[in-house]
């Protein structure tokens, strides 16, 4: 949207090209997604045919309001922007990009309607053997909804940066296209640089929060707080093992946890200790899946801080080495997705 607005704002032909170019990469991830999402739809009536009795009175609306106010949108003006470019005015063909954009983020959010009410799930009563909606709006706006999708949008956004980013760096490597490529790397890492940034503070730390309060049980798993603890520490790093549930060299600084958790360095934080075994989620792949997440959040970071350094001074385009990370660092930010 922001490339396809420099090109008719400034009426500059290299910036029409980079939407071009780009628009394939958009169309062939918009296909793949299309097509694993019909597949999940019908999964839901198929392999968990159980939980869709149990609960489709309430996780079939939002499913079905992202097909009617989000899908149709974004598909209806996808093809539009992508067919045409030369059939319309540079202003609706601009409004297209921005339709699918606006569609897109819609689509995330009631999806994400339906994945935050399974975690924190609201406005419902069990009846007749079945969860019944009593409040469509405390369903949607469960505890967890707005945090979660303002993480996982902004995570969405630090892919597509890295995306754009890595495949300039492929063309200025390899002397291709770098008209094209130079200016599409620099929107890149200015762009990545804030997403990575805000997806720490204030989303990450939000959705934290969020958790602590509402899911203990998870916060004490992702954090590896097997007993309650006043001033409890955040570990930077630690090797999990059981039985019994301990940390083996362990990274930590005291009293961080606590204040992420409730903005006091001195507030209790409720271990795995206080909850029942059923309610204890599995240790291990909790606790290493979300400290990677968060080693790469720091990494993005780091690494478009340095890219956007090496930009202000000029060297960007010469430091070889530094492309090429851009580059490996493309699946990065999905491999981050899926840790989260």
């Amino acid at each position: 949207m922001i490339v396809e607005a420099l090109g008719w704002k400034r009426n500059d032909e290299t910036w029409v090209r980079i939407g071009k170019f780009f628009a394939k990469i958009l169309a062939l991830t918009f296909a793949v997604g299309t097509a694993s999402g019909i597949v999940m739809e019908f999964q839901f009536g198929t392999n968990w045919a159980e939980y869709s009795k149990f609960v489709g009175d309430i996780f079939g609306a939002p499913l079905a309001a992202e097909g009617v106010f989000a899908f149709f949108l974004e598909s209806g003006f996808l093809g539009l922007y992508l067919f045409g470019r030369n059939c319309v005015s540079k202003g609706i063909h601009w409004f297209s990009a921005l339709m699918v954009a606006v569609g897109s983020t819609i689509s995330a959010f009631w999806i994400l309607v339906a994945n935050s009410w399974q975690q924190t799930p609201a406005g419902f009563v069990v009846r007749n053997g079945r969860a019944e909606l009593t409040s469509f709006w405390q369903a949607v706006f469960n505890p967890s909804t707005l945090p979660r999708f303002l993480h996982t949008v902004d995570a969405g956004l630090i892919a597509g940066a890295f995306v754009m980013a890595g495949v300039s760096a492929y063309l200025i490597l390899r002397n291709k296209e770098t008209e094209l490529a130079k200016p599409a790397m620099t929107l890149a890492i200015t762009f990545g640089l804030i997403v990575s940034l805000v997806e720490v503070f204030p989303f990450g730390h939000m959705s934290g929060q969020q958790v602590a309060r509402t899911q203990p049980e998870k916060f004490a798993a992702i954090q590896g707080l097997y007993s309650s603890e006043t001033g409890a520490p955040i570990v930077f790093f630690a090797y999990p093992s059981t039985p019994p549930p301990q940390l083996k060299a362990k990274l930590e600084l005291p009293g961080l946890l606590s204040w992420l958790a409730f903005g006091d360095v001195h507030a209790t934080v409720r271990g795995l200790n206080e909850f029942p075994p059923d309610q204890i989620p599995p240790l291990w792949v909790t606790f290493v899946s979300y400290h990677n997440m968060v080693l790469l959040g720091v990494y993005f970071i780091v690494l478009m801080l340095v890219g956007f350094i090496q930009l202000r001074r000029g060297r960007l385009w010469e430091s070889r080495g530094l492309l090429k990370v851009f580059v490996w660092s493309m699946p990065l930010p999905l491999i981050a997705c899926q840790f989260g």
